[in-house]
């Protein structure tokens, strides 16, 4: 039997080979690029005020004082999206400036609205009264203070979020080089599954369905959900193989049949193809069973247990690793968070945990077990908002033990290099 670290070193001798392609930037949200995304622009482009009032050449403040006081002439008002060029501009001018709009040279300063004194007065003014001498560049946004050209907006390897479709459309960039969608296949199994609105006793929904669905909306992934296999499939589910690799699927997924059941039939049907590489079973509680094969191919197998926490468990912690370097993702950090009340376990196995991150009075990260950690309980997964890695070669964890955290998703931004 595998230990989790052997048969997570298998696993990351593997990988699926996937092409890229260009998308548009409206259809770039949770893609991943093939290449670093490059300003070839400043952003701002221009000058330009960050505040409503006048703008004005600050050299011809220089020798203001409360006894040397100049009237400086309004000759325009320009606001943001106006063409900011003036033919002619006399000395001791100024322009009346809304916020966005463009500043040019001679004018190279900004005096917020609520500052101005106006000649003769506010209704009808046509000068600005002036009595202090000014810096240069107050309440301006510089040209390029947020992006400068050659600026890496995007990594090669991020999932692209709204934030990115932000800069990316601000930047004036239409397209952008990814990685293709993984194509998934996923076949549910087992006589107990039912897709039925109403069901009998000795019939379960058809969750992990739903579940696995649901959970790789956010991916760079086409998630295509087959018919469930009945225990007697074995025939149909080899054809579904093969047919699997002539439309070249990515990446097929079960979920049941894969232990050592008489009607577990998944395991067989995998071992009659040609394999580069394969494992079966994995000392890691829950998942135990777990099953992963790369044909010889591109595609790639995981049969999952089909217990619903265990089919999760081993979909986090094995299949979105492979995802995630064949699409070049960056791999996430754990959280270390302390144990808040001690827990034990078996020493040869690793267990995935339920539980919940929080923080304490005095700050600390800390991680709390909850009851009910059975792979057949979803209670206290719908209360987590983490897992916690007890790893095997421990039995005994203390109060305040260190112990590894990852989001329940996997694609926390905070958890990446």
């Amino acid at each position: 039997m595998n230990s989790y670290k052997s048969a997570l070193n298998k696993l990351k001798r593997n990988k699926i080979s996937i092409k890229d392609e260009i998308v548009l930037i409206k259809d770039a949200l949770n893609r991943v690029p093939a290449c670093d995304v490059i300003s070839s622009i400043n952003y701002p482009t221009c000058d330009n005020t960050a505040f409503d009032g006048f703008a004005v050449n600050s050299k011809e403040t220089k020798s203001l004082n409360s006894k040397n006081i100049k009237k400086f002439k309004i000759i325009k008002t320009i606001v943001a999206g106006d063409n900011p060029n003036i033919k002619k501009i006399p000395k001791y001018s100024t322009i009346e400036v809304m916020t966005g709009a463009i500043i040019q040279k001679p004018f190279d300063t900004i005096i917020p609205i609520e500052q101005i004194s106006f000649f003769p007065n506010k209704l009808k003014a046509k000068y600005i009264v002036l009595k202090n001498k000014l810096k240069k560049n107050e309440y301006i946004r510089p040209a390029g203070s947020d992006f400068k050209k050659k600026d890496k907006i995007v990594k090669k390897g991020q999932l692209i979020n709204s934030t990115h479709i932000l800069a990316l459309k601000t930047l004036g960039i239409e397209k952008i080089l990814v990685k293709k969608k993984l194509k998934v296949v996923f076949y549910p199994t087992g006589n107990e599954l039912s897709d039925n609105k109403k069901i009998p006793n000795w019939k379960i929904r058809n969750s992990n369905t739903n579940y696995l669905d649901s959970f790789t909306k956010n991916l760079p992934i086409s998630f295509i959900i087959k018919k469930i296999l009945r225990d007697r499939d074995s025939a149909a589910f080899k054809k579904e193989i093969q047919n699997n690799m002539k439309s070249k699927s990515d990446l097929v997924i079960t979920s049941g049949a894969v232990s050592a059941g008489k009607f577990d039939f998944i395991p067989n049907i995998i071992k009659q193809f040609k394999l580069k590489s394969i494992f079966k079973g994995a000392n890691i509680r829950p998942g135990k069973p777990i099953m992963f094969a790369k044909f010889n191919n591109n595609m790639c197998f995981f049969g999952l247990p089909g217990n619903p926490i265990s089919s999760a468990a081993c979909f986090r912690f094995f299949v979105l690793p492979l995802i995630f370097k064949s699409l070049g993702i960056t791999q996430e950090k754990p959280i270390f968070a302390k144990l808040k009340y001690k827990f034990s376990k078996k020493k040869n196995f690793t267990r995935f945990i339920k539980g919940k991150l929080n923080f304490t009075k005095k700050g600390e990260l800390e991680f709390e077990v909850f009851k009910g950690q059975e792979s057949y309980k979803i209670g206290s997964f719908t209360k987590s908002n983490a897992w916690g890695i007890f790893k095997d070669g421990f039995s005994n964890y203390k109060k305040g033990a260190l112990i590894e955290c990852y989001s329940l998703s996997g694609v926390n931004e905070l958890l990446t290099d």
